[in-house]
């Protein structure tokens, strides 16, 4: 509900109250009730009114929050939600690209050697000052939380030394050339040493430990229900639009469509996609969409001799794992209609993929084009592969994690089981099925990739990288796919600092990978936010939402 203020004299009081009465708030914006409220009691009467632009603002949100903890889990969902409390060094504008936050500025000084200078005057929730030794301490603990199911460890493992200049200048050797540092540094949010020092993901998620410099602090979190912020009065950005503001999490799409037509919500993420013709229609809803960078894509388990959920027509477990020849794989892909699952279940709101980054993105290819379907060739592949009546698989995905994704799963299905693929569905709650995943318990599953460099290195590292936990590298691959060929090139990709160069080597990477078939892409969700009228949001491709970014129209 908006707060308005207005200052009129004593004998006017009573007619605005009976005004304020016929009016439901919400349904207006400000300029809205104070032009009508003009008409009513005429202008003189306003002469010294003013609008506070308080406000409570509730946004309603698709996915759980599992923690409170910044470097807990790198899933969007947590990503988004601790990104209104904690901060990074640096931020991205909608297209991606790096910009100052809690750094300034930023320079090469030599090729392995670059040197943040700190935003000064930066206090945390509690009071304590920001300095070099937060940024220290915060890039160390991302390696050592215990049990998360993705890590952090990517973005800083690049870095080889550390040096504090001064208190708000910090230099870091790379050891080897890295262009993409300032973009990395973006994902890494920083903590403060004094009361993390000790600090478990519980303390994070009770707020004992939640001490970020961001526009908000965290009142409560509520797993599974709600997230509730409070302004940072202190905030070094300014004031925040909201007085309160709450996340709520609303899973179930009727649940969440019906909250924001109903008011308890204000904004909504990821509409659903049979909804968007008709809330278009509402005078009182507006909609922006953006196709975003989010890759829905099929991950194997690929690298093991056997897997668990392979078997014969009969029921029996195959003692040889199907999936780590890549004529099974190749088959599988070819057995997905893209432009079906587009058209039929994403309604349109999606775009095909057979690559890892959209059009129009940093490693973007027109060498892998879409993986038509080919059922002959499919269940040629298969049989070449030994496997002429096919076999039985199960694959595994979230039920309330991506746009339809319980419905893709049922589609995909369908399709292998036309190729001689007997198949079995099972989806769950994104909680359990993460935490499922990182144990590599699947053998095929259904998952989402929005890379948080926006580029194509952010989703070859994590996704097709050997796993090295060492490097950080294939944080996010829980088929274990492996190609040193592939790696090679990405690793020489990674150090050089040529944007075009960098960008070829990327790519020839990336081609290696997806034609060996290390991941089936599918196709890239649009991002689509609903919300009342009198808001305005501009649409991410990174499909985040910032309360702090919603405008009064």
């Amino acid at each position: 509900m908006r707060c308005v203020t207005v200052f009129v004299p004593a004998a006017q009081f009573c007619a605005i109250s009976a005004i304020l009465a016929l009016y439901k708030l919400e349904e207006l914006d400000l300029n809205q009730l104070f032009s009508r409220l003009a008409c009513a009691l005429g202008a003189a009467t306003l002469f010294s009114a003013s609008i506070a632009q308080a406000a409570d603002f509730s946004i309603g949100f698709s996915a759980d929050i599992t923690a409170f903890d910044p470097h807990y889990h790198n899933v969007t969902p947590n990503i988004v939600a601790t990104n209104h409390v904690f901060e990074s060094l640096t931020a991205k504008d909608v297209n991606m690209r790096a910009i100052p936050a809690l750094a300034t500025s930023w320079k090469v000084i030599d090729p392995t050697t670059w040197e943040f200078s700190l935003r000064k005057g930066v206090k945390f929730h509690d009071g304590s000052d920001f300095t070099a030794e937060d940024v220290i301490f915060s890039f160390d603990r991302v390696s050592k939380v215990p049990n998360s199911p993705s890590p952090f460890t990517a973005f800083v493992k690049g870095i080889k030394s550390s040096q504090i200049v001064d208190p708000h200048t910090i230099r870091f050797s790379t050891g080897s050339p890295y262009p993409l540092l300032a973009l990395d540094l973006g994902a890494v949010m920083i903590v403060s040493k004094k009361a993390a020092m000790t600090a478990t993901t519980d303390d994070f998620n009770s707020g004992k430990a939640a001490m970020g410099t961001g526009p908000y602090k965290l009142a409560k979190y509520s797993k599974g229900d709600r997230v509730e912020l409070l302004p940072n009065s202190a905030w070094w950005g300014g004031k925040t639009p909201w007085d309160k503001l709450t996340m709520r999490i609303i899973p179930s799409d009727p649940a969440r469509v019906a909250a924001l037509l109903s008011g308890d919500v204000q904004l909504i993420e990821n509409v659903p996609t049979a909804d968007v013709p008709k809330l278009k229609t509402n005078a009182n809803l507006t909609l922006e969409r953006i196709t975003g960078n989010r890759l829905i894509y099929l991950h194997l388990d690929s690298n093991r001799d056997t897997t668990p959920f392979a078997f014969d027509k009969q029921g029996k477990p195959l003692a040889k794992n199907p999936l780590k020849d890549p004529r099974v794989r190749l088959a599988i892909s070819k057995a997905i209609n893209r432009e079906a699952i587009v058209s039929r279940i994403m309604d349109g709101e999606a775009e095909a993929s057979g690559q890892l980054v959209p059009k129009g993105a940093f490693g973007y290819t027109a060498t892998l084009p879409v993986e038509k379907l080919d059922v002959d060739g499919a269940k040629k592949l298969l049989a070449e592969a030994g496997y002429p009546e096919g076999f039985a698989l199960t694959i595994h995905g979230p039920n309330n994690r991506y746009v339809n994704d319980d419905q893709i799963l049922q589609a995909v299905a369908q399709m292998l089981s036309r190729v001689g693929i007997a198949m079995k569905v099972e989806a769950m709650p994104s909680a359990v099925f993460f935490t499922r995943a990182s144990k590599q318990e699947f053998s095929l599953f259904l998952v989402g990739w929005s890379p948080d460099t926006g580029e194509i290195s952010g989703v070859l590292r994590p996704l097709l990288a050997t796993f090295d936990n060492a490097k950080g590298w294939g944080t996010a691959n829980r088929g274990r796919y492996s190609n040193p060929k592939a790696d090679a090139l990405m690793e020489e990709g990674l150090r050089e600092v040529n944007d075009a160069k960098r960008e070829a080597l990327l790519i020839q990477s990336m081609e290696l990978s997806i034609k060996d078939t290390g991941i089936i892409p599918l196709h890239f969700q649009t991002n689509v936010w609903g919300m009342k009228k009198g808001f305005g949001y501009t649409p991410r491709v990174d499909e985040r939402t910032f309360a702090h970014q919603v405008m009064m129209k």
